[in-house]
């Protein structure tokens, strides 16, 4: 075969029959199925070797390689080196051509490394010291555990650069190895070199060769002559009873175990599950093979029998790396819990329903004479046969039909591995055959050969394993050259001849358990020889026959019949539907099938019925047993619990909502029909605060009002859910949240169930419901699914789009603990952990005695269904137990330890506690009529032997309330101070303490949490569910737990059964998803909310009792609140144990000390005590509470818990003195009991680390897609693992989703439609109703705006001004009387309280008191604000969406976004002396705006109206909005402020930002600055849009000129806006005559519309060059609104005047003030400014962006860091540090805080202001300036009176001249300080104005701006008045 016979089976049996045979037929015979057989013998060797000696631990390659294959004693094979060719290079440590290849040589030179290739270091012999460079492909090495390397080489040389070597020898050769043993990857490439931060190679971590060696080497115990594939778990159902191991097993070596080696991920299915069980003990061989962690077998495998974990031998071709290797393909051998704890495998098969009664026989076509079934063959055979059609035709059936299940399940796998070419050649490979019939049943037939005794075959087991033949043979493209002669290709196929021959030389090795039948004519010949021998007793050791009917002319035919006892029995139990399971226990109760159980379990008692024992019992001991409860009620003492918590979650789908038109949030919690999870629930809205928080109650909310908030889906909630939807159409500004709790109940479709059950209406309710029209299209219904079994709802067809998922607790922490102080989820993955300790009782348990009972009566009852004997076994075991602890020991050998352990625990518990606490048991027993037979039976035995006041028994029932008797109560009443007389438990948390067993019914879970005092979760009689994930994992999520880190989980549970089971093993890890969790927590909750029967942990399978925490995150967190989930579970982990330790570790949420008189919800407290404290929620932010009145003063708050009793304890605490108690110390998870199939399918693990469990079809109501998938991955996260879900799983026609969209089409996702999901008890239910708080506060948030609220500054309110407007009535300005105002210098703008006062000449010496300004250091916060609601009129940021909008924003209703174009336009600017050109994005939408030339489609102008145009549809005056770093929070969105008007809106934006802006705003046109421009400030981008405008102003003249237009007739102005203007008003003045001082005003919201039409129809509005308004305040006055109009400045909204101010320009270089000053320059141009203050702007505070993303750091810091103003110049050529920010940001900064320094006598010396020319700058709010303008025809003060302080020349131009400056008279010793760009223009400029005649200047008085030289700094030069 080209290679050694190392890797061979030593099993003399099979080397002797199957192996050599096969070889033998290989090589004869061209066309047999050459990857089928070579894989299968060779990976049986491959498992073998693992386990023989341990020598055989060593990877595949060894093996191939024919190393430590021969036995230790021979020795190695001699090897010869080919001599090398002529000429080349021997020298060590170089290749054959010459080139060094030593790493100290080659460490720091590029090597170029091939995509997927890997540098390795090479060992030589000759040169030990040195490693030799090699670039290895990564496919051919191994992973981190010594895995899944491909078996042969392929590598390239890095010194000559040779590529394509294709074996190690030949490649050792050329590197000059100089080897004197043959070449081998594994002993020679030792290292993998990286890279050191220095970019060096260095020698990285050794290459892990050998990954089994870390892991233990598995004992061995084989003789050699041990059957083929002896199982690992022989607790089939002969060992169970027999002391000799199973036929057909060899005890101690496992199945699985005989893979390739510890470095296949895949030894047995069972490997690490657990020992192999003999007369009910464990192996200790196999026990040793558990501790050594031999790793488990990932069950999908690809290969039947034996299959390869990982890459295959060279000789087979076949394997793909894409294929699933390690972590997806291996296929267990002898998985012996796999395929029994998946024996309903077979009904998981997709496309196909589950199979109908047990009784129904397929359509199917059948050929020639029907076939007999015989008479009393269940009677003779003990089991049902199940008969599986496999290829061809299946004959028809008949006579005794009852006897014997007929399935399509084979033959639905087989035409499902035909559709794997196909859809593998979709995925774009090329088109090839699919694998034969005859192959896919000999794989088949080998499959059954490997399966243990107690295993079930399972169709996905097949699946894989065709999935990967077919890979293996028909994907030439992954094959790897060999010298020897190419195999048979894809074409070479088993022939027909062969096939019955092959089958049966296969199944000849397995003791009989496999039998072939062949026929000649048809398949009814073989169906009734099987029946004859089945008849005849002959096939009593057959677990499967084989019936093959294979001629060479025509297709095959075939069928499997599954004979064995107990494969049958399951699998015949699996295909029946969960009704049909139901319909047969009800049958085998009512018709009294059960009584020969019970004469059975009474001929074991020794001295007779066991009845007549209890009545024995009974009257010996009555009237001498008296409780011992009465006197255990001791006084105790409460310690106050302090929990507060916050948990929040994410709606992503929000953006589909107009949150901003809702008002207020309602909602309805819909779930299931349970009572307790109802009253559960309804408790838990009640103490959460949340109907206050949301305005829909008002104080003292009752239980009953909130009752109107939960519906029970049951008969009543049609008309309840119509009342909700009519309530939602009739407010439609209210935003309803519809929360489907437990939301993988019920998926069924409405129609389908219609169709089925015309009576039944509970079916289908959901979907009728939830899903109706009415829901889906009202616009304000959100729909929120919770469950913790989110998989039904991931599929092809959901409506839930997975951005709308939320995934909680998330699962990053961002540094967060995870969880509340000292407290850790306990969930499935814990409990699977607590099996893997070896020195403590794992948590997760199995009952092997239990087991071994149940197999044997199955045998001796065969028409029974085994969940009725389980049931009565376990309650049978039970009452033995009962009766042992009571004295009648000899009953101890009637039950089983775990059961006695059990029920010793639940008796004594009460007694070891001062308070009689107890602990609860469940018992969970799905089917109601079982649980009715287990209640009515141990209530019997409970009362014949006195125990009545012990414990109590409670038959739980989704339907019922809690029945408790009146004693119990009495008990708990007291230990939870309830005075109410009426009082009754009404959920399972109030059990807490109560020593009970829980006879827990329905076939699901519904949601119900349990105590905390829940010690023991009997689960052994739920086999009926275990081959559905949702199913399995629902039933173990009622034992989820929050438990105390600071406890170790060594300690075990109290037990006094020494002799438990103990040494149970298990194995595996299970994934960490569902405990990565982002939960905050935070101390010290303020509310009164109390949680009476806090569970600490989870325990419902969904969380339906997690609480809402009364803290609540404030409105500072509101707007991140939606973006990630936090905040644990407060209700949910709501376990307490009662009151019964005095320390703060038991707290739980609730208080004792509640007073009736609180007007609170009552409630009930529940201390833990000793058990883990509770969590700590809220997010660590600024909170706030919602506060219920209490009026204890010695109660201390806490959060609500998940239920409350309604009854209030009185005041006062009582101490708890029972630190002994029995629930206090055991601060442990509850212990679980699970059945064998369950036990092992949990605590398997597949090759990727998952558990069995977690890979099987994932709900009853789905179905895989293709059996063309990969599988799960534990490094999946919760998102992974659904869009995998979303992509493999499609609803069957009975799902809800079945008919809901087509494939592919992502947009029929509902938009309103989201899921959350998270582990059971995790705290979904706090989360949801927290979400519901924090929606409420987002809308008020989204209705509201903070908008800077802050009172004019310098205004003198004693004095009226100089003259005033005569027309106090006049709508516009008249610009003759406005002329004769006089301009109004002082700055009265709020935001620039700390700018220098300007001074003119009548108003020079005012300013002297100003206030204090505000420190520089204070952040803009510090500036006074009012949180106003937003108008309908109101600018909006991007987080506003609403349907009126959507267009004008852009987006699309397929999310596509509008096309833009981008456009270049250019113009010449003579005062920079070149040409600016900039740039347009233009949308399509917006293109009418402009002009475009016809041939090229350039841009030429931006079109103008006219000034005669009245139109009152549009807005004239385009408007520019600059904008930096608020792409988000920019108010952009003028749709409903312009009120529907046509206008044109332009952001101009930085071109590295011009990317972002578009995303956020594609329908907005935008402006992008040259790249020049992206440091610069402000002043820069008003200068480009005024200079544009006028540009574009000349071209629209002469455009329009052509067409007739006058020039004076084109529309001068624009609009340039701040990017947070956010509303406008107006004030509306009733003047009562003219000059009247008395008059009355108002002010309201108006649209931007209303004011810009307002001012557009000005007369003569041409004539006002600046037109702005007030800033809004609400301290706003009537001296403010008494003058209509200003001639002052204006800030943030002006109209400019293009035209009129063609000559003035703003400063482009000013960062700080360039509103200001260009305000002063246009006045001094002769100008009008009109401010119109009968308008005001409202400008909402943004903390972010704009001048404040403007930061000044050290540019030589590696950490730039701030720093402070006064480092922002320097000494020119100094080695001050140079700073990362403009020179003129620098200068205007440093002026602003430290111009002092420049002025010394200038601070507060109001009178003697500082002169500036030209330019007006910010000198600090101590100096007052005077400015003057230099241009001729100048408006300026008079300075005649004025002597300056000061003078301040700033980049002055040749207005400027030294008799300008002789004009102003300075102060002895004022100063002057002159700005230019360069050192040499200071020089100029002081020569040019002759000031060195007036002024002294000093060389130290030379500065700069810090800036570097390349950063073109600003220079000063001062000096001082002579």
């Amino acid at each position: 075969m080209g290679n050694s016979y190392a890797g061979q089976l030593r099993t003399r049996r099979f080397e002797e029959v199957l192996h050599n045979s096969i070889e033998a037929s290989l090589r004869s015979n061209s066309l047999a199925p050459r990857p089928v057989f070579s894989q299968l013998y060779l990976e049986a060797e491959q498992q073998l070797s693992a386990l023989e000696g341990g020598s055989r631990v060593d990877n595949e390659e060894e093996e191939e390689e024919g190393e430590g294959g021969l036995e230790p004693s021979c020795p190695p094979n001699p090897y010869q080196m080919h001599p090398p060719p002529e000429g080349c290079c021997t020298t060590d440590g170089f290749c054959q051509a010459g080139k060094d290849l030593r790493l100290v040589s080659v460490s720091s030179e590029p090597i170029d490394v091939p995509a997927g290739f890997l540098l390795v270091g090479a060992k030589s012999p000759s040169l030990p010291d040195h490693l030799l460079v090699c670039a290895v492909d990564k496919r051919f090495l191994p992973d981190d555990n010594g895995h899944n390397a491909l078996l042969g080489f392929s590598g390239n040389c890095v010194g000559c650069g040779k590529k394509g070597f294709c074996y190690f020898t030949e490649f050792s050769n050329h590197i000059n190895l100089k080897l004197t043993t043959q070449p081998k990857k594994q002993k020679h490439l030792k290292y993998y070199l990286v890279r050191n931060a220095q970019g060096a190679l260095t020698k990285g971590p050794l290459i892990c060769w050998r990954g089994s060696e870390s892991r233990g080497r598995p004992s061995t115990t084989g003789t050699g002559s041990g059957p083929l594939f002896p199982p690992l778990d022989s607790s089939g159902p002969q060992a169970a009873f027999s002391g000799e191991p199973t036929p057909g097993t060899s005890p101690g070596v496992p199945t699985g175990a005989q893979q390739a080696g510890p470095v296949s991920d895949h030894p047995s299915q069972t490997a690490a599950t657990g020992p192999a069980v003999f007369n009910g003990k464990d192996s200790p061989k196999t026990q040793q093979l558990v501790k050594n962690k031999l790793p488990a077998t990932p069950w999908p495998s690809a290969l039947g029998v034996v299959s390869n974990s990982g890459p295959p031998k060279k000789r087979h071709k076949g394997w793909s790396p894409e294929s699933p290797s390690a972590t997806d393909s291996g296929y267990s051998q002898g998985g012996g819990n796999r395929a029994k704890c998946e024996s309903a495998g077979m009904p998981c098969v997709p496309q196909v329903g589950l199979a109908g009664p047990a009784s129904l026989t397929f359509p199917v076509v059948a050929s020639g004479e029907p076939v007999s079934v015989p008479d009393n063959l269940l009677k003779i055979c003990k089991a049902k046969p199940v008969i599986f059609k496999g290829h061809g035709n299946f004959p028809y059936l008949c006579g005794n039909l009852d006897d014997v299940v007929v399935s399509p399940l084979l033959y639905t796998c087989y035409q499902n591995s035909q559709s794997a070419a196909r859809a593998y050649e979709q995925r774009g490979a090329c088109a090839s055959q699919p694998i034969s019939q005859e192959t896919q049943l000999l794989l088949t037939v080998y499959y059954l050969v490997q399966l243990a005794a107690d295993q079930v075959p399972l169709m996905e087991d097949l699946e894989q394993i065709f999935l990967r033949s077919w890979r293996e043979s028909h994907l030439p493209e992954t094959r790897q050259p060999q010298p020897s002669p190419p195999a048979p290709g894809a074409g070479a196929q088993v022939t027909s001849a062969q096939l019955a021959w092959l089958a049966g030389l296969a199944a000849s090795s397995c003791n009989d358990s496999v039998h072939i039948i062949e026929c000649a004519h048809s398949l009814a010949e073989g169906l009734s020889e099987m029946f004859r021998l089945l008849v005849e007793g002959k096939l009593a050791q057959t677990n499967y026959v084989v019936i093959i009917r294979a001629c060479r002319s025509a297709a095959i035919d075939s069928c499997i019949a599954v004979t064995g006892k107990y494969q049958a029995r399951i699998l015949s139990e699996r295909l029946l539907t969960p009704a049909e399971y139901q319909k047969e226990v009800n049958y085998a109760l009512l018709t009294g099938k059960v009584d020969s159980l019970g004469a059975f379990f009474s001929s074991l008692c020794p001295e007779g019925d066991i009845d007549v024992l209890l009545d024995k019992f009974h009257q010996e001991n009555q009237g001498h047993i008296s409780s011992s409860l009465a006197a255990s009620s001791a006084t105790t003492k409460s310690v106050s619990p302090d929990v507060g918590g916050a948990p929040t979650c994410t709606d992503s789908s929000t953006q589909n909502l107009d949150l901003g038109s809702f008002e207020k949030v309602d909602f309805l919690i819909c779930i299931p029909p349970s009572e307790v999870t109802y009253q559960q629930t309804l408790l838990h809205v009640w103490h959460s605060g949340v109907l206050l928080e949301l305005g829909l109650e008002k104080e003292h909310v009752t239980k009953q009002r909130a009752e109107r908030y939960v519906l029970k889906l049951d008969a009543e909630a049609q008309a309840r859910f119509k009342s909700f939807l009519q309530n939602s159409s009739r407010n439609p500004h209210t935003l309803f949240v519809l929360i489907h709790d437990h939301a993988h109940w019920d998926l069924a479709s409405s129609a389908v169930h219609s169709l089925c059950s015309q009576s039944d209406l509970s079916g289908g309710l959901v979907d009728r419901l939830l899903n109706c029209r009415e829901v889906k299209e009202a616009p304000n219904i959100v729909t929120l699914h919770v469950t913790s079994l989110p998989y039904a709802l991931q599929t092809q067809r959901t409506l839930i789009s997975p951005y709308n998922e939320i995934h909680w607790p998330a699962p990053h922490s961002s540094g967060v603990d995870l969880y509340p102080e000292n407290k850790k989820y306990f969930g499935l993955s814990e409990f699977i952990e607590s099996t893997l300790s070896g020195h403590s009782l794992p948590l997760l348990r199995y009952d092997s005695s239990f087991e071994a009972m149940v197999t044997a009566l199955g045998k001796r009852f065969p028409g029974l269904h085994s969940a009725v004997i389980r049931t009565f076994v376990l309650v049978q075991h039970y009452a033995a137990a009962m009766m042992a602890v009571s004295g009648l020991s000899q009953m101890k050998s009637y039950t089983s330890v775990e059961t006695l352990e059990i029920t010793q625990n639940l008796i004594n518990a009460p007694k070891q506690c001062p308070c009689g606490h107890g602990l609860m048991v469940l018992l969970r027993v799905p089917c109601s009529p079982l649980a009715a037979v287990a209640y009515e039976r141990l209530a019997h035995v409970r009362a014949r032997l006195a125990l009545d006041r012990h414990f109590e028994i409670i038959l739980g029932h989704p339907s019922s309330s809690i029945a408790v008797g009146k004693h119990f109560v009495q008990q708990l009443k007291m230990w939870q101070k309830i005075e109410e007389a009426e009082w009754r438990p009404q959920t399972y948390l109030e059990l807490e303490g109560l020593p009970c067993i829980l006879i827990f019914s329905g076939m699901d879970p519904h949601g119900e949490s349990l105590p905390r005092s829940l010690r023991y979760c009997d689960l052994r009689l739920i086999n009926s569910s275990c081959l559905v994930r949702t199913a399995l994992e629902q039933e173990l999520g009622l034992a989820a737990y929050f438990v105390s880190n600071e406890v170790p989980l060594e300690k075990g549970v109290p037990s006094e059964a020494p002799e438990s089971d103990a040494e149970k093993p298990s194995s595996t890890d299970h994934e960490d998803e569902e405990l990565a969790t982002e939960v905050c927590f935070e101390t010290g909750s303020t509310s009164e909310r109390r949680s009476p029967v806090k569970r600490e942990g989870p325990r419902a399978l969904d969380s339906a009792s997690s609480p809402l925490s009364s803290k609540v995150s404030s409105s500072a967190m509101c707007g991140e609140s939606l973006a990630q989930p936090g905040g644990p579970p407060q209700g949910e982990q709501a376990r307490s144990p009662p009151p019964c330790s005095p320390s703060d570790e038991g707290r739980v949420p609730g208080d004792k000390q509640r007073l009736r008189a609180s007007q609170g919800p009552p409630v009930v407290s529940r201390h833990s005590p000793g058990l883990a404290p509770q969590p700590n929620h809220g997010l660590k932010t600024s909170q706030r509470s919602v506060q219920v009145p209490v009026t204890s003063p010695s109660s201390r708050p806490s959060s609500s818990g998940s239920s409350s009793s309604p009854a209030v304890p009185p005041a006062g605490t009582v101490m708890l003195q029972a630190s002994r108690c029995s629930v206090a110390e055991a601060r442990q998870p509850p212990v679980v009991f699970l059945p064998k199939l369950a036990y092992d399918m949990v605590t398997s693990t597949d090759s990727s680390g998952l558990p069995k469990a977690a890979s099987l079809l994932p709900s009853r109501s789905v179905m895989w897609a293709s059996s063309f998938r990969p599988l799960l991955s534990k490094t999946m996260t919760s998102t992974e693992q659904s869009l995998y879900y979303r992509q493999w799983t499609v609803p069957r026609p009975g799902h809800m989703d079945y008919g809901e969209r087509a494939e592919g089409r992502a947009d029929s996702f509902h938009p309103r439609r989201l899921l959350l999901s998270g582990p059971p008890q995790i705290g979904k239910t706090g989360a949801y109703l927290q979400f519901l708080s924090i929606l409420s506060r987002m809308l008020i948030r989204l209705t509201e705006v903070d908008v800077y609220d802050e009172e004019e500054i310098n205004v003198d309110r004693g004095e009226e001004p100089d003259w005033q407007y005569p027309h106090h009535g006049d709508p516009w300005p008249d610009p003759e009387l406005f002329r004769k105002l006089p301009f109004d210098y002082l700055i009265h703008d709020p935001k620039y309280e700390d700018a220098s006062l300007i001074c003119s000449h009548h108003q020079g010496t005012k300013g002297q008191d100003r206030a204090p300004a505000r420190k520089p250091e204070d952040p803009h916060v510090r500036r006074q604000t009012s949180r106003m609601r937003l108008s309908k009129y109101a600018a909006h940021d991007t987080y506003h969406h609403c349907e009126q909008c959507q267009q004008y924003l852009g987006f699309r209703p397929r999310g596509q976004l509008y096309e833009s174009t981008l456009h270049a336009f250019a113009f010449s600017y003579s005062m920079l002396g070149e040409e600016i050109q900039l740039h347009f994005v233009i949308p399509k939408s917006k293109e009418h705006h402009f002009v475009f030339s016809h041939p090229g489609g350039q841009l030429e102008s931006m079109r103008l109206p006219l000034v005669t145009d009245k139109s009152h549809e549009h807005i004239k005056s385009p408007t520019f909005t600059p904008t930096t770093g608020r792409h988000e929070h920019g108010l952009f969105n003028l749709f409903h402020a312009m009120d529907g008007a046509r206008h044109l809106h332009v952001l101009v934006v930085k071109e590295y930002e011009m990317a972002i802006y578009k995303k956020y705003w594609p329908n907005h046109v935008m402006l992008v600055l040259p790249s020049a421009f992206n440091s610069a400030g402000v002043g820069a981008a008003h200068f480009l849009i005024k200079e544009l405008s006028s540009h574009n102003l000349e071209l629209e003249r002469s455009r329009q000129e052509e067409l007739g237009v006058r020039p004076q007739d084109i529309w001068p102005f624009i609009v340039i806006s701040d990017d947070s203007c956010a509303m406008w008003n107006v004030v509306d003045v009733d003047c009562g005559g003219d000059r009247s001082r008395e008059f009355s005003w108002s002010e309201r919201n108006v649209s931007l519309r209303y004011i810009m039409q307002h001012i557009e129809a000005a007369p003569n509005i041409t004539h006002y060059a600046l037109i702005g308004m007030r800033k809004w305040s609400s301290k706003t006055g009537s001296r403010e609104v008494r003058e209509p109009f200003s001639r002052c400045h204006v800030h943030d909204f002006v109209v400019l005047n293009v035209d009129l101010t063609q000559n003035v320009q703003y400063n482009q270089n000013r960062f700080l003030c360039d509103d200001v000053d260009f305000n002063l320059r246009v006045h001094s141009a002769g100008l009008l400014l009109c401010r119109f203050n009968r308008f005001s702007v409202m400008k909402k505070q943004i903390a972010v962006g704009g001048l404040r993303s403007l930061h000044v750091t050290s540019k030589v810091s590696d950490h730039p860091v701030a720093v402070v103003p006064a480092q922002y110049i320097c000494a020119p050529d100094s080695k001050h540090p140079f700073l990362a920010a403009p020179a003129q940001l620098l200068l205007e900064k440093f002026l602003q805080q430290h111009s002092h320094r420049f002025f010394p006598l200038s601070p507060r010396n109001h009178g003697h202001p500082v002169l500036l020319v030209d330019c007006y700058l910010n000198l600090g709010s101590q100096i007052s300036v005077c400015y003057v303008s230099s241009r001729p025809h100048s408006l300026n003060v008079s300075c005649s009176d004025f002597t300056f302080s000061g003078l301040l020349l700033y980049l002055c131009d040749s207005f400027v001249g030294a008799s300008f400056l002789k004009k102003f008279h300075f102060l002895q010793g004022a100063t002057l300080c002159v700005i230019c760009q360069d050192r040499n223009s200071l020089r100029q400029t002081v020569v040019r104005l002759e000031l060195e005649d007036e002024w002294q200047f000093r060389l130290r008085d030379e500065f700069q701006t810090a800036n570097a030289k390349e950063d073109r700094p600003l220079f000063f030069l001062t000096g001082r008045h002579i």
